[in-house]
């Protein structure tokens, strides 16, 4: 009986052994492995916030102080730019009616561009002040800022490029994803929460806190999941389920990120970190998070756009001086870019062999 039994243990053993290298091969099989493949020069010394991909156009925007760059992506080089937008945060895309809106922070305005030819077409007065990110929704076929300043969300006609309403947050919005289904989810950065709005209705459908997660900025939503991303200043990035908003687990990133991104076909959520790291995180079946790889960037590189169909995220940068003096109307003030540093970065990818 002993005996059997000693032979049986040995068996589990070996068992438990070829289980454990199984698993430790599927982890390794954990979908492509990013690369800094690209270091692009652009021209241009001042600040950037979100970056805008048009997949199918094969173009890039570049929210870029008082312009927006426009880079060819299969060139790398510069096609051209949107000049006149101030304080310039987001760009929004509506392919099905050939127009582009930029978010003028500064200015507190909505460029409407012709998005063949990038001609400038009007100007929209938003009803907040600082409009931040902004959303286009192709269900409603409307337009959102979402107004830092303002705490409130500005909604556009794209058919007619009038403002047909607003809603009030009672919090400082950051970045918003449509659902697909006429709901748009934002980030209420300073309530460390999330909000999913009603874009017909023009109305707060749920507001839900976001638990082990400070200063919420950039989100990504994985809509078959039906889970999002949202990337936090404490340096994790929460899975939250959807429908419900419950938080599903947590997964330490980089410090200072300001944009997410999901790859419906890799099932894996990126969070791009100003400390010059892009962390890559794959959601288990239950939600719970796993990073998968830790890509080296650039210090600066914060802001990304995810090209699924190519597996190319595009960052861009800069180098950076000492910061200027602190004073009363600057009292934290940032780095100093270095002129003629600005550049884009291109992440490629390269399948994992199972094993490996």
């Amino acid at each position: 009986m002993r005996g059997t039994f000693r032979f049986g243990s040995l068996g589990c053993i070996a068992l438990a052994g070829v289980l454990l290298l199984t698993a430790s091969a599927a982890r390794a099989d954990s979908g492509p492995r990013y690369h800094l493949a690209h270091d692009v020069p652009l021209p241009g010394d001042e600040g950037w916030d979100y970056l805008t991909l048009d997949s199918e156009g094969h173009r890039l925007f570049i929210a870029h102080g008082t312009h927006v760059l426009v880079v060819d992506t299969e060139k790398l080089a510069v096609a051209g730019k949107i000049a006149d937008t101030p304080g310039v945060h987001g760009i929004a895309l509506a392919p099905e009616l050939g127009r582009g809106y930029v978010s003028a922070g500064r200015a507190g305005l909505v460029v409407v561009f012709d998005l063949k030819t990038l001609a400038r077409l009007k100007e929209i007065k938003t009803t907040g002040e600082n409009p931040d990110a902004i959303v286009y929704d192709a269900v409603t076929r409307r337009v959102f800022t979402f107004n830092g300043r303002g705490r409130n969300a500005t909604a556009i006609d794209a058919g007619t490029d009038q403002v047909v309403g607003t809603i009030a947050l009672d919090a400082k919005p950051e970045f918003a994803v449509p659902d697909g289904h006429g709901g748009i989810y934002v980030n209420l950065e300073d309530k460390n929460s999330l909000a999913l709005l009603d874009a017909r209705k023009l109305s707060v459908q749920s507001v839900w806190p976001i638990g082990g997660c400070e200063g919420p900025s950039g989100l990504a939503l994985d809509a078959a999941a039906q889970r999002l991303f949202p990337v936090c200043s404490n340096k994790v990035m929460a899975v939250v389920d959807a429908v419900s908003g419950r938080v599903l687990g947590t997964a330490p990133i980089g410090a200072g990120v300001d944009a997410a991104a999901f790859d419906p076909g890799s099932h894996l959520a990126f969070a791009s970190c100003g400390e010059g790291v892009l962390t890559v995180v794959r959601p288990s079946v239950s939600g719970a998070p796993e990073v998968v790889q830790s890509v080296p960037t650039r210090r600066g590189a914060r802001t990304m756009a995810l090209d699924a169909r190519t597996q190319r995220v595009y960052l861009v940068t800069a180098d950076f001086g000492p910061p200027p003096a602190a004073s009363p109307q600057n009292p934290h003030p940032r780095p100093a870019i270095l002129p003629g540093t600005f550049r884009l970065l291109v992440l490629e990818a390269a399948p994992t062999r199972r094993g490996s």
